[in-house]
């Protein structure tokens, strides 16, 4: 566990998403949970150390499952974007294999046992703040990355959590996705507003205003690439995992990490095809 404030932790050790902790006078504020059972029980060991009062809120910072799954298990009040509880709403009842790669990190995991959803009990549509110490911890929706995707701003330290608006030096989640509105997100980020900012993105931790760049400038690529592909001359299908090996080229990617990634970008890529070029009728269920 890393200390930025002496109330304020993140934790990069676990599989999935980065943690966050938040201890104020009234209890505790999570961002995200662990995927992996053992994970989840450390975790909550961690935390009976930061002190803090009794109560504790778990942010989810959107609807993914390497930031879901594990939200039950952590047993504590769930707070999220109202775009969470539809997602939630259109899971299969129990955890099963999708029969497609998507490049998440709990499809690398065997073993995580049964799983049921856990709809956040708060909800909110574009603002929150929690009154849980002299300065709110305010919640804001920033579309783009996905359905119901949220940031967490602890003012008292000028530190936002970003969550998937930010990724890189890995390549993004595009399934979900609004490239667009992805687009404007990041141009908030880089504003004045946030040049003292300390950013906590939901993969990578601590990232700076150059990631940020980094970020949009990928996904104007892949928005240029996807608006002039040619599904003419060739299946969708190898359209789509020929863009993804050229993408990946863009990262520096560990060789044990190509595959998880360059799945990742072809069912992103293909996924993101479908639901903003193709006919209404042709459009997938999320």
């Amino acid at each position: 566990m890393q200390e930025l404030f002496p109330n304020l932790h993140i934790e990069q050790g676990y599989p999935g998403v980065v943690l966050g902790a938040i201890t104020l006078s009234h209890g505790l504020v999570l961002i995200d949970a662990p995927f992996r059972p053992e994970d989840i029980r450390s975790w909550r060991a961690a935390l009976v150390n930061l002190g803090g009062g009794v109560d504790r809120l778990l942010v989810n910072l959107d609807a993914h499952m390497d930031r879901t799954l594990g939200s039950r298990a952590m047993d504590c009040t769930v707070i999220a974007h109202e775009g969470v509880v539809s997602a939630l709403r259109n899971r299969p009842s129990a955890l099963k294999s999708q029969g497609v790669e998507t490049g998440a990190e709990w499809e690398l995991y065997e073993n995580l046992g049964n799983v049921r959803w856990s709809p956040p009990e708060i909800t909110f549509t574009e603002h929150m703040k929690i009154f849980w110490n002299e300065a709110p911890l305010v919640l804001e929706y920033h579309p783009g990355p996905s359905n119901g995707a949220i940031w967490v701003n602890v003012l008292e330290h000028k530190t936002v959590f970003v969550g998937d608006a930010v990724v890189y030096p890995q390549p993004p989640f595009l399934a979900q996705a609004n490239i667009p509105e992805w687009l404007q997100t990041l141009e908030v980020l880089a504003t004045s507003e946030y040049r003292d900012y300390l950013i906590i993105g939901g993969r990578t931790g601590l990232v700076t205003l150059k990631d940020v760049e980094r970020q949009a400038e990928f996904l104007q690529k892949v928005l240029s690439r996807l608006e002039s592909l040619d599904t003419g001359t060739a299946p969708l299908e190898t359209l789509v995992a020929n863009l993804a090996r050229e993408l990946l080229g863009e990262f520096d990617v560990p060789p044990e990490r190509a595959i998880q990634y360059e799945n990742r970008l072809k069912y992103g890529l293909w996924r993101y095809y479908v639901r903003h070029y193709r006919s209404s009728e042709e459009t997938l269920e999320d």
